[in-house]
């Protein structure tokens, strides 16, 4: 049947994978945009903006990560030795992050360096999270139920190009985030990012969404065929609305309207995943239920799962509430 144990899974990695990917974004995108800090005390609430939730934000990468370890082993086995680089990089990176995170603010000599690391830890996270998406949209080599490619499948001028995006991309709600939180010359400044951000974030979505359909076959039929596409033409009337929300909110002089568009961006690219994905886990050729763990573990995993989802939600929710309004940068959170 289609709502099946694996089908359910699926459906909950991709949602943590999702939460994450906008919930850590606007993380992320604070650490890209720290450089552009012009002062120590611009700089302190620029981090302070992200204090209470940077870290509970992750919890959602680790949901997803080991939900496709339990319960998607085959995946976990051919997707791990393909992008075996981008994501120890990316980790590394994310641990780096989290150290100069709470180290900066106990060091006055080497501040500096802690400054460089946050901001090198949040560019190379988000840019291996693109490579590796890049690398899986343009599929995997599996024979034998194994990753049958070389060392540098992953590394393609496509993946490159997905990893720059999704750094503009973060760093665009990064900038979107800081107009909702802050006051002043940096809200202003950021506004300003914001505009540029968008413009180049759409473009490189525009352009990468051109080019994944000839990737494989089966993205350009889910594309391109009627009548399949006037579903899928949806998503690109989609993002013209958000484009338009986007832009107006920014030129309007709303705080919120930008950062709820730019998260759209995110949200309606990930349907666009889905749409040339479903039903593989590991394009071109393994399924979700090929690789699936059996019923009996999917069922196991999946009562722990209805008990932690909603407990996650409701302290990630709380937190956010808690810490909500303009930041008082006369008060930090650090």
């Amino acid at each position: 049947m289609l709502f099946d144990l694996a089908f359910i899974w699926a459906g909950l990695i991709a949602f943590a994978v999702l939460v994450y990917v906008i919930l850590d974004g606007f993380d992320l995108g604070i650490g890209i945009l720290f450089p552009f800090g012009r002062s120590e005390k611009e700089r302190d609430l620029m981090m302070n903006s992200v204090a209470p939730v940077w870290d509970g934000n992750e919890t959602w990468l680790i949901l997803g990560g080991g939900g496709l370890f339990a319960v998607f082993p085959l995946a976990y086995a051919v997707v791990m030795p393909a992008l075996y680089m981008p994501i120890i990089l990316m980790l590394l990176a994310l641990i780096f992050r989290g150290v100069s995170f709470e180290y900066r603010w106990r060091t006055r000599r080497w501040k500096g360096v802690w400054d460089m690391a946050f901001f090198g830890g949040s560019f190379v996270a988000a840019f291996c999270q693109g490579i590796a998406l890049g690398a899986l949209v343009q599929g995997i080599e599996v024979e034998g139920r194994a990753y049958a490619g070389g060392w540098f499948d992953w590394l393609t001028p496509f993946s490159v190009l997905t990893g720059f995006a999704v750094a503009v991309g973060y760093a665009l709600l990064g900038a979107t985030w800081l107009v909702l939180k802050t006051e002043g010359e940096l809200h202003i400044r950021m506004r300003r990012f914001a505009w540029y951000l968008g413009a180049a974030t759409l473009g490189l979505i525009g352009l990468v969404s051109l080019i994944t359909p000839f990737l494989e076959p089966v993205y350009f039929e889910r594309w391109f065929n009627l009548p399949g596409s006037l579903w899928s033409m949806v998503v690109p009337l989609l993002m013209l609305g958000l484009a338009w929300s986007f832009f107006t909110g920014l030129n309007d002089g709303k705080d919120l309207q930008p950062f709820l568009s730019a998260l759209g961006f995110f949200i309606v690219s990930f349907i666009g995943i889905g749409i040339s994905f479903y039903p593989m886990m590991v394009p071109p050729s393994l399924t979700i239920w090929e690789a699936a763990a059996p019923d009996a573990s999917l069922a196991f995993a999946l009562v722990g799962a209805v008990i932690l989802v909603p407990i996650i939600l409701a302290y990630t929710a709380y937190a956010y509430w808690v810490f909500r309004g303009k930041l008082d940068p006369s008060e930090g959170y650090h």
